[in-house]
C-alpha cells in the first residue's frame, strides 16, 4: 500500500507541472496590459508601469517569465499579485469559504442523492421511482445558474416577504452561520445530486440481482440487512468514484454559485484574477485545485480496498 501511494505521488508531479504551464500560457496570451487593467479607466503613470513591468518580468519572453515562476514555486513561494499581496495569503483568505461550500454540497449529494436512489431502486417501476427519474432528469436539463436564481427568488425573497421566514439569506452573510451555505450548497450540488440518485438506483438494482444477494435472502436475513450489508455496500463503489472526482469539480465549479450568492471564495477570486490577468493567482489557485483533485482521487482508490477486500494494490 505504501509503495502504491508513493508511486501515485510521483505520478502527480508531471500533472501539476503540465497544469501550471498550460494555465500560465493561457493567461499570458490574454490581450491587454495587466498593470493598466489594475488602473481601470484611469491612465496609469508611465514611470510606475515601467517599474512594475520590471519587478514582475512582464517585458520578458513567456518562457523566461514561466521559469521565474517555477523557481519560486520549487522554493515554496507562490509569488505575489500585482498589488504586492502574497498569493498564499489571498488563497488562505478565500479557500475556507469554498471548502465549506464544497463539503456542504458533497454532504447534500450523499444524503439526498443516495437516499433517493435507494428508494427508487427498492420501488422500481412504481410512482416514487418514476418521480425520482423525472425530477432528476429535469434538474440535469436545467443550467445551474437558472436553478440558483429561481431558488434565490422563491426561498430567499418570496419566503421572507410573504411569510416572514428569513432562513435562507439571498446574499452571503457570515453572521448567518451555516444557513448562509445551505442554499448555495444545494444549488452547487443539484446536478451531481441528480446523477448520484440515478447512479445509485442503477447500481443497486444490478447488485440486488447477484447470486450472493439471493443467497442472503434465502438464509432468512432481514430485508434491511440484505440491502445495507450486501447490496448497498457493493453498489457504493461507482458512487464513491463519482463523489471523489466530484469534490474537485465542486471546488472548481463554484465560480457561478459564488457569483450568484456573492460568496468571497476561491471561485469569485479566480474570476476576478482572470479579468485582471493576475497570472500568479490564477496559476496558484488552479495548481491548488489540481492538488485537491489528485488527493481526492487517491483517497477514492484507497477506499476501494475498504469497500471490497478483494481489491489489493500490491
Amino acid at each position: 500500500m505504501g509503495r502504491y501511494v508513493v508511486r501515485r505521488v510521483i505520478q502527480a508531479i508531471p500533472v501539476i507541472l503540465g497544469a501550471t504551464f498550460l494555465i500560465y500560457a493561457l493567461v499570458f496570451l490574454l490581450p491587454g496590459d495587466p498593470i493598466q487593467a489594475l488602473a481601470g479607466e484611469k491612465r496609469a503613470d508611465p514611470t510606475v508601469v515601467a517599474m512594475l513591468h520590471d519587478r514582475y518580468h512582464l517585458d520578458d519572453p513567456f518562457f523566461v517569465q514561466y521559469w521565474h515562476y517555477l523557481i519560486g514555486l520549487f522554493q515554496g513561494d507562490f509569488g505575489e499579485d500585482y498589488r504586492g499581496h502574497a498569493v498564499v495569503d489571498v488563497m488562505t483568505r478565500a479557500f475556507p469559504y469554498t471548502i465549506n461550500l464544497a463539503l456542504m454540497a458533497l454532504g447534500v449529494e450523499m444524503v439526498i442523492g443516495v437516499v433517493a436512489g435507494v428508494v427508487a431502486a427498492l420501488r422500481r417501476g412504481r410512482f416514487i421511482d418514476n418521480l425520482v427519474l423525472i425530477s432528476t432528469l429535469m434538474v440535469i436539463s436545467i443550467p445551474t445558474f437558472v436553478i440558483g436564481f429561481v431558488l434565490q427568488l422563491l426561498l430567499g425573497v418570496k419566503l421572507n416577504t410573504d411569510y416572514g421566514i428569513d432562513f435562507f439569506p439571498v446574499s452571503f452573510n457570515e453572521d448567518a452561520g451555516f444557513r448562509a451555505y445551505l442554499l448555495p450548497a444545494y444549488v452547487l450540488a443539484s446536478t451531481s445530486l441528480a446523477y448520484i440518485a440515478r447512479l445509485t438506483r442503477t447500481s443497486l438494482i444490478e447488485v440486488m440481482r447477484a447470486d450472493y444477494v439471493r443467497t442472503a435472502v434465502a438464509k432468512g436475513l432481514s430485508p434491511l440487512r440484505v440491502v445495507v450489508r450486501h447490496g448497498l455496500r457493493n453498489a457504493l463503489i461507482p458512487i464513491v468514484t463519482f463523489l471523489g472526482m466530484d469534490l474537485g469539480s465542486l471546488m472548481g465549479g463554484a465560480v457561478i454559485t459564488e457569483g450568484i450568492f456573492n460568496i468571497p471564495g476561491i471561485g469569485h477570486q479566480l474570476f476576478q484574477s482572470v479579468y485582471l490577468r493576475e497570472r500568479t493567482i490564477v496559476v496558484g489557485v488552479v495548481s491548488a485545485l489540481v492538488l485537491v483533485y489528485l488527493f481526492t482521487n487517491l483517497v477514492v482508490d484507497l477506499l476501494y480496498a475498504v469497500l471490497d477486500p478483494r481489491i489489493r494494490y500490491e
